[in-house]
């Protein structure tokens, strides 16, 4: 059989690999799954094909029997709040997330509000490539309508941060649907709010769409030009959220996530769930309070499963991606920069103090071209040489990719992106030449696999 799904749901080149054809065969092969009835919500970024895998999608899952209910430009958390607030059997968001204009996604979510599992994926796979898909007879079409879900959304994000006093905020939503909501959910928490890049365009002209250091230089000039308290950063769906602190830094993410995860430990033992790719200032900060970290696989689906199944108080990945169980179990980009505003008024603080006072660990992160094809022969000729190449190592975990430890507590994590044709390698320690000599040479060893 086939394989449709990544880490984070169906996702590549329109018109390449993601087509309308695509997009209407899993329409049908989800209202199939559904059983052929119930009301399924749909959202979207604003991407130049967002309409048309729409307009695709609605056919399919009209034509197998399901209501659908349209949410039209939304962040992708707006879709689980919407599902879990309209009693829908699902929900389906399409979007790209941090990748180029050029790509799109279609990803599913459960009843609870909740992503598709690997399991509830591959169900559609079964269903779409063994082609039993049912339509529906033409008195049993389903019917298509909207729903308004934002107000309601920012209004249920209003009432879980109090803060004591106002911020100066500057926000820079990549041109992406966190534009319709952040900067008028913390203008609704007393925040003075200055906008980079806030309009909605699909072909997201401001910057490159992931919140990395690299491309969020306008942000740092204009926090520290106007003195403003704190810059605030999405995606182009905005489940995922970056910094800048006063001093018009990128916050790095390990320090950001190790920061938050501490910061939602109420008391001794309470678990936090991150990902293999997470360096060890999380565990170190997240021990200072006397919690515990749960590590992963990779993806917010695998995330959401383990706080849920260990009680969690929160769970997070590096890139941004930050899951508060106490709302809802997906990543939420606006309710993510409550968080962090939450935080500075909780410690009387400012970011720049905070982020200096954690732990230095050093990290580093690469990437080698592969196509997805030979990803898995590279993978496991990059396990067997492992040893022999790399000396001095402590432990192996396979959950997802090769992380591998060495006994001065170095680390690196070689995976498979699930999202891009990509071999990512990611390494960390408290020592910057081993580090970099750690990544470069999987690095190296991965480009001639390659």
């Amino acid at each position: 059989m086939g394989k449709l799904f990544g880490t984070s749901g169906v996702r590549g080149v329109v018109s390449k690999e993601v087509t309308p054809e695509l997009a209407l065969d899993l329409g049908l092969a989800l209202a199939t799954h559904l059983g052929g009835e119930g009301s399924v919500v749909l959202g979207k970024d604003p991407r130049t094909s967002s309409d048309m895998l729409e307009s695709c999608l609605i056919s399919g899952l009209l034509s197998g029997g399901c209501d659908v209910k349209r949410l039209g430009i939304v962040p992708t958390p707006a879709v689980s709040f919407a599902v879990r607030r309209l009693n829908a059997k699902a929900g389906v968001m399409i979007t790209a997330s941090h990748n180029p204009p050029e790509y799109n996604g279609i990803k599913f979510w459960g009843s609870d509000g909740i992503a598709y599992t690997p399991e509830q994926e591959g169900a559609i796979e079964r269903i779409y490539f063994d082609k039993r898909m049912k339509p529906a007879a033409w008195d049993r079409i389903g019917k298509v309508g909207a729903v308004d879900i934002l107000p309601s959304y920012i209004d249920e994000l209003v009432g879980v941060v109090k803060l004591k006093r106002g911020y100066k905020v500057v926000v820079d939503c990549g041109n992406g649907a966190g534009s319709l909501v952040t900067p008028y959910l913390l203008r609704k928490l007393g925040c003075e709010v200055v906008t980079l890049n806030s309009q909605l365009d699909g072909f997201f002209p401001g910057r490159g769409l992931e919140p990395s250091p690299e491309n969020l230089g306008e942000l740092c000039n204009v926090v520290k030009s106007l003195g403003a308290d704190i810059g605030l950063a999405h995606d182009g769906d905005a489940d995922r959220i970056a910094a800048v602190d006063e001093k018009g830094r990128v916050a790095e993410p390990d320090k950001l996530l190790a920061l938050i995860s501490a910061h939602q430990v109420r008391k001794k033992g309470d678990i936090v769930v991150t990902t293999v790719d997470a360096s060890g200032t999380v565990d170190e900060y997240v021990g200072v309070k006397k919690g515990k970290v749960i590590r992963t696989k990779v993806g917010d689906a695998s995330v959401a499963a383990e706080v849920r199944k260990r009680g969690a108080i929160f769970g997070g990945e590096p890139c941004g991606a930050w899951i508060f169980p106490e709302v809802h179990l997906v990543p939420d980009g606006p309710l993510a920069a409550t968080k962090i505003l939450e935080l500075l008024d909780l410690t009387g603080r400012q970011l720049f103090e905070l982020l200096d006072e954690l732990p230095e660990h050093q990290t580093v992160r690469k990437k080698v071209a592969c196509s997805n094809e030979k990803k898995a022969a590279t993978m496991k000729e990059f396990k067997e040489r492992l040893r022999k190449e790399f000396k001095g190592i402590s432990d192996v975990l396979t959950i997802d990719g090769i992380r591998f430890s060495f006994r001065d507590g170095s680390w690196a994590l070689v995976r498979p992106s699930g999202t891009e044709p990509y071999i990512r390698v990611t390494a960390g320690g408290k020592r910057e030449k081993s580090v970099e000599k750690v990544a470069g040479k999987a690095t190296k060893i991965l480009k001639s696999l390659v």
